[in-house]
């Protein structure tokens, strides 16, 4: 695996968390704390560009973000919302952190892939 890969998967699961996060925290502020539209607009606008991020590199990808977006919920849930971590919190995510590192940078033996470089 070349580091190359792995920094340009981040580059796309880092802004892809932060934007599902902030743009859904936006609007839960908008709904659930009375805070005025300035904060739901701007968090549909920033969910609509979590939307596009995906298109830009994912396919299997996309399920291994599930392990990205844990660990940054649980990240955000302690330096936002002050719900420090637990023992099983971080066993949970560091689960969800190897089960991403399985799918996305495992290697495949290539008889499984057509000349598409895709599982058949």
């Amino acid at each position: 695996m070349q580091i190359t890969t792995v920094l340009s998967s981040l580059f796309y699961f880092i802004p892809a968390g932060i934007f599902e996060i902030g743009g859904g925290y936006l609007i839960w502020l908008w709904l659930r704390e009375d805070r005025p539209m300035t904060f739901g607009l701007p968090g549909g606008i920033i969910l609509f560009f979590y939307g596009v991020i995906p298109t830009c590199t994912f396919g299997r990808v996309y399920a291994a973000y599930g392990g990205i977006f844990i660990v940054l919920s649980i990240l955000c849930g302690w330096k936002v919302d002050q719900v420090k971590p637990d023992l099983y919190d971080i066993i949970g995510a560091a689960v969800a952190l190897i089960g991403v590192l399985i799918i996305v940078y495992w290697p495949r033996p290539q008889f499984f892939y057509s000349h598409h470089n895709r599982l058949i």
